[in-house]
């Protein structure tokens, strides 16, 4: 279990290796950590699932390096390897190609390169092994690419320099809150404590939340619902804007004037890391639910599940009631993700706080390509509530 102030990895920019079996991928990522995290083996196909360590790469701050299996593997058991390396590229910020110094660039790394460059995803190709060469070769049509030595540790700083290099150059200023405040305003979060919430913790967009508005310098008052009332009675001047957790969206929304801006964790979240005009408008398909319909409900982690999981038991509740139809519910959680989602009327995702900016939108473009209606936890729970343009209101006023 990671210390409370790591930085969760879904802040963190992802770099991952790929390239064939025994291109030494794995003695790369160790020379790059300067630790043994990846068996290494001079039989190919050693990496049988992508290994994950999370550092500090200065200049550019925390960053989660992916070490993938070879995409030559072949058989069965190498398909599902090669699923594993490709499922690494829905989460890459920085690709990194490793080849062998001295061997011709083959058709697999082209197309790695080409993909990347498609998907306007930063990607150096690396030249491993150049102990073995006599000489280094001049440059050719990859001018850029770099040679290094895993084993002797040669050119690996400037690795991690030109690494840090092309994050930064990418790198767009983002912020889940600082922009909707301003110093000295005063904003309430709703926090329910219910069979749902962690013990003696607060999840993930609550603590971002949180932070995001001690760096605005902005006063930050946090209760539970059930003391909503009595809070905001005990201010002096109604709050610049109320957070509220998406399960008491409707109570907040009733305790609250109208003339209080209100919205919501998840749909700062949305914001944040996804695409919340097509999450907005994917809401409005609940309309068109009938009964048998599919219907996706997904989440970007992986938790024990409670007697009412907001995912598998809310969620599902609130739409019959809302439909008054028998929709087919499907879950996934975790890294699972259909890239076929075709045969869905309607997908739910959560508001991926622990998916990388690069994931979530990949699995927003897979439901937008292929037609399929896509919203998130909180704008689907405004919007059954009738409070989604309330809640959008504040957002559409930002600085």
């Amino acid at each position: 279990m990671g210390s409370m102030n790591e930085t969760p990895s879904g802040e963190r920019v992802h770099i991952a290796f790929f390239g064939r079996r025994n291109a030494g991928k794995s003695s790369l990522m160790n020379a790059f950590t300067g630790q043994e995290l990846s068996v290494v083996s001079p039989s190919k196909g050693t990496t049988t699932d992508a290994v994950y360590k999370a550092m500090e790469l200065l200049p550019l701050g925390p960053v989660l390096l992916i070490d993938t299996p070879g995409l030559d593997d072949a058989g069965e058991l190498g398909e599902k390897r090669v699923d594993k390396a490709r499922q690494a590229m829905r989460k890459t910020d920085i690709a990194v190609i490793v080849a062998v110094a001295g061997e011709p660039l083959g058709e697999m790394e082209k197309e790695l390169l080409s993909a990347f460059e498609k998907r306007g995803i930063p990607c150096l190709l690396v030249w491993n092994k150049a102990d073995l060469l006599e000489e280094i070769p001049e440059s050719g049509e990859n001018a850029d690419a770099l040679y290094v030595s895993a084993k002797t540790g040669w050119h690996i700083q400037e690795l991690k320099e030109r690494i840090a290099s092309m994050a930064l150059k990418g790198e767009a200023e983002r912020t889940l809150i600082g922009d909707l405040v301003s110093e000295k305003d005063t904003v309430v979060l709703v926090v329910p404590v219910d069979a749902g919430a962690p013990r003696g913790r607060l999840i993930l967009p609550q603590q971002q939340v949180i932070r995001g508005l001690l760096d605005a310098g902005a006063f930050t008052h946090v209760c539970r619902n059930t003391e909503l009332k009595e809070a905001l009675g005990k201010l002096a001047a109604p709050p610049k804007l109320v957070i509220t957790d998406s399960q008491v969206f409707d109570q907040v929304n009733r305790i609250l004037p109208a003339s209080v801006p209100l919205t919501s964790f998840s749909i700062l979240m949305a914001r944040y890391k996804g695409n919340l005009p097509l999450l907005a408008e994917g809401a409005a398909a609940v309309e068109e639910l009938k009964d048998g319909d599919k219907v996706l409900i997904s989440e970007g982690c992986t938790h024990h599940r409670q007697c009412e999981d907001i995912g598998t038991v809310k969620l599902p509740k609130l739409i019959r009631r809302y439909t008054k139809a028998e929709p087919d519910f499907f879950f996934t959680s975790g890294g699972e993700f259909p890239e076929d989602v075709s045969s869905y009327k309607l997908v739910v995702h959560c508001g991926g706080c622990m998916l990388n900016r690069r994931e979530m939108s990949w699995r927003l473009e897979c439901c937008r390509e292929q037609g399929v209606p896509v919203t998130n936890y909180g704008v689907l729970i405004a919007y059954l509530n009738g409070i989604l343009e309330r809640a959008l209101e504040v957002l559409k006023e930002q600085r």
